[in-house]
This record gives structure tokens, C-alpha cells and sequence, in this order.
């Protein structure tokens, strides 16, 4: 009996991080194609997308640090908030300005395609940065895998001039800047003795004040007006999940999202849209899927180590 519920609780807490992963990829997937769901609903985030993020990382903070007072979490030393400042910059920060700036130069399938390559970079860190968790047998392969379904996907369309291929190598240590964001931000919430909580409001507020310090010296005008809506919502779950998951998965799987939040997006398009599907989508979609799959449950050495003798 003892053993039965044991096993269950195990199961329970390998299947919920993945089902809060998937979830927050589906609505990351979702709000990429939130304008074909409902038009005229990105207009306002396209009037000013550095404020809008900043505005969304700063009430994400508030709320954050509202529910570790209420909860009574204890605020971090100041090396642990130094990090959570650190992961705030590389997680939201760098990539935030560098793909604003990009904008002109990288359309939104390049930089799908360009970011896809985040969990490779994760496997690359994960030994290096990371909480050394045991990755999955064949991580590196599996990544490359997925990465090949989303080119097929999101064609990248190489640069064509000098700013293009600056705009090109910015995206792809955006993409690096979060990968090694993911892996040290796991680690150090892993072991349980850091508030995630506080981790979450330093690290998100700190990058609200350090975009706003950059909007405000290049001067960027700020959106007449700001509306919170059901989006505005669907993001704020979203950043609540993204801090959720750090402590209960390793960095690899959590960055298996920016491959999986597009194969999402690809079948709310077919769901919605009804689009002629080509087999080459097909076989982007399976490749993705299954190099996403084994990246969340493929079996670890350590998973080895207990079946050998």
C-alpha cells in the first residue's frame, strides 16, 4: 500500500511539471497567433513592445513579491539576489532589446527558428552551469532533432547585408543568454532553500527597471494608454509557470518550450485556419515532437544505472 502510494506521488511529480510546461508553451503558442484569433488585439503591443514588457515584468514583480510577504518567505542574501538580477538580464532583458532591435531585419519565423536552438545550448551548459542533474541518454541529438523540425517549419532566411547578419549573430546570443539564464537559475533554486517567490520578483523586477533605464535613455515614448485584458493575463500565467517549473525540472527540459511552443502554435493555425498541410509540415511536426519528447521523459543514466546490475 505504502509502496503503491509512493509510486504514485512519484508519477505525480514527474507528470505535473510537464503538464505546467506544455501549458505554458500552449500559451506562449497561443499568443503568437493571438492576432488571427482576435484582430486588432497585437496593435497596442505593437505601439511600444519594450514598454509593454516592461509593464508586464513589473506588475509580474509586484505580485511575486506581494505573495512571498503574504506567505512570509524569507528575502534572499545578497549573492543569491545578485543572481536572481543576472538571470533577470539574460533571461528577459538581453533577449527583449536584441529581438526589438532585430525587428526590422529578423521576421518572426527566423527568429522562431533562430531561438529553437536554445535547448541545444542548454544540453552544451547544463554540465557546466547547471544543478548537474542527469540528462537524458542522447540530449544532444534529440535537440538537434527538434531544432531540424522547426527549420522545416520556420525557414531562416540568412542575411542579406552587414546590419541583417549583426541582427542575425544578436538573436542567436539572445537565444544563448537564455539557455545559460535557464541553467543557472534551476541551480539555484533546485536544492529547495531559496524563496521562488522572491527569486521571481527580484529577477523580474530588476529587468522592468533595467529596460525602462534603457527605453528612458534612448528616449522611446511610452503607450498612451495601458490595458489589462484576458493577454495580459494569459502572460502573467505564464511568467507564474516559467518560475514554477525552474525548480522542478532541469534547465534542458524547460528550454524543450521554445521548440514545443511552436509546434503548438503550427496546430492552433491548423485548428483554427484550416490551411492546406504539406507532408513536409508533417514530418516537421513529428520530428519535433519526438526530439521535444525524449528531451522531457527520455530515460537518464541514472534511470540506466538502477536497471543494470
Amino acid at each position: 500500500m505504502r509502496k503503491a502510494l509512493g509510486e504514485r506521488t512519484g508519477m505525480r511529480r514527474k507528470w505535473l511539471p510537464i503538464g505546467g510546461l506544455l501549458l505554458l508553451s500552449l500559451l506562449w503558442a497561443v499568443g503568437w497567433v493571438r492576432a488571427d484569433l482576435s484582430p486588432g488585439s497585437g496593435a497596442a503591443l505593437r505601439l511600444s513592445p519594450l514598454w509593454s514588457q516592461t509593464g508586464l515584468l513589473g506588475i509580474f514583480a509586484g505580485l511575486a513579491g506581494m505573495a512571498a510577504i503574504a506567505r512570509n518567505r524569507r528575502w534572499p542574501e545578497r549573492r543569491a539576489a545578485g543572481t536572481a538580477v543576472f538571470i533577470g538580464f539574460g533571461m528577459f532583458v538581453l533577449p527583449t532589446v536584441v529581438v526589438t532591435l532585430a525587428a526590422e531585419w529578423i521576421d518572426d519565423a527566423t527568429r522562431a527558428a533562430l531561438f529553437s536552438v536554445t535547448p541545444v545550448f542548454a544540453v552544451v551548459f547544463e554540465p557546466y552551469l547547471g544543478a548537474g542533474v542527469n540528462q537524458a541518454r542522447g540530449s544532444f541529438p534529440a535537440a538537434m532533432m527538434a531544432v531540424a523540425g522547426t527549420l522545416l517549419v520556420f525557414p531562416v532566411d540568412l542575411p542579406n547585408s552587414d546590419t541583417s547578419a549583426f541582427a542575425f549573430v544578436g538573436v542567436v546570443i539572445a537565444a544563448v543568454s537564455v539557455a545559460a539564464a535557464n541553467c543557472v537559475a534551476v541551480r539555484e533554486l533546485k536544492g529547495g532553500n531559496r524563496s521562488a517567490l522572491w527569486f521571481a520578483a527580484v529577477a523580474s523586477g530588476s529587468a522592468a527597471c533595467l529596460i525602462a533605464m534603457i527605453m528612458l535613455l534612448f528616449r522611446e515614448r511610452a503607450a498612451s494608454s495601458v490595458r489589462v485584458g484576458i493577454w495580459t493575463l494569459a502572460d502573467l500565467l505564464a511568467m507564474a509557470l516559467l518560475f514554477w517549473l525552474m525548480p522542478r525540472m532541469s534547465a534542458i527540459q524547460m528550454t524543450t518550450r521554445f521548440v514545443i511552443a511552436p509546434l503548438m502554435a503550427n496546430l492552433v493555425s491548423l485548428a483554427v485556419l484550416r490551411p492546406h498541410v504539406q507532408l513536409q509540415s508533417w514530418i516537421s511536426l513529428f520530428l519535433i515532437a519526438l526530439g521535444s519528447g525524449w528531451l522531457l521523459v527520455g530515460p537518464s543514466d541514472t534511470q540506466r544505472s538502477k536497471v543494470v546490475p
